[in-house]
């Protein structure tokens, strides 16, 4: 596996207790990889120290073989290292377009982030009628729309993404996990963690199990999907895995 990220006997908590209790993962890159498991699994908790949120208090976490531990959430930003969280986190009484300028804040560069917002707004066609419009007025499938096309300004290397279906309808729900496949094209590397496990499979290369801070399952996510044993004891009704936020 060519491996983007490298994740080695992680382990995290916070001050109640460890919630990752020594978490191998290795993402390949340009692949979707989609982790799944039951509420409390400590996927969220993964996905917060990667990005730096947390510090792990054990273990390695490697991006294209560089480490990643100890450095602040800004730096690892910069490194190519981007996060759409569960909550959503668009400037309501800005523009749509303002939004997506935001994303880029640290191009100095006026002309240059002007271009690079055109070619974002290119890969989701859907907000171009919207750019004038304020954020607070689109839909919630627009609004996480648009906090995954801001999140595409400095050209990621890596997206993390944390449960984008959260509170969405069927139909922007489809919207949301399209955007997800138009990262992918883009080239980035993407790790989704994802409530309705059916769906996130679905457009995943790559399938993860969590459970109990651990990694207990890895594998296609076509085979993950076609088990009947992962089925049954993660998909469940539906998929939905939780109706409620994870830590």
């Amino acid at each position: 596996m060519d491996g983007h990220l490298r994740i080695s006997n992680v382990v995290a908590g916070y001050g109640w207790g460890d919630v990752l209790r020594g978490v191998d993962l290795e993402v390949a890159k340009g692949q979707i990889t989609c982790i799944i498991g039951p509420n409390g699994a400590g996927k969220s908790t993964l996905l917060k120290t990667i990005s730096g949120l947390l510090r792990p208090t054990l273990g390695s976490i490697e991006c294209e073989g560089q480490s990643i531990v100890g450095q602040s959430p800004a730096a690892i930003l910069r490194s190519g290292i981007v996060q759409v969280t569960q909550e959503r986190g668009v400037f309501p009484n800005m523009t749509v377009w303002d939004n997506i300028l935001m994303g880029g804040y640290i191009i100095r560069d006026r002309a240059a982030l002007r271009r690079r917002a055109e070619e974002v707004a290119r890969i989701f066609p859907a907000l171009l009628p919207l750019r004038r419009a304020r954020a607070g007025t689109l839909s919630g499938g627009q609004q996480r729309m648009l906090e995954i096309a801001r999140s595409l300004m400095l050209e990621p290397r890596v997206v993390l993404m944390d449960e984008i279906s959260l509170g969405l309808d069927p139909r922007t729900r489809v919207q949301a996990f399209e955007s997800v496949k138009q990262i992918k094209e883009s080239g980035a590397t993407v790790l989704l963690v994802e409530q309705n496990a059916r769906a996130g499979l679905a457009i995943a290369d790559v399938g993860v199990v969590m459970e109990g801070g651990r990694v207990r399952l890895e594998r296609p996510a076509a085979d993950l999907l076609a088990d009947p044993d992962v089925a049954r004891l993660y998909l469940g009704q539906g998929g939905a895995l939780a109706s409620q936020r994870e830590v």
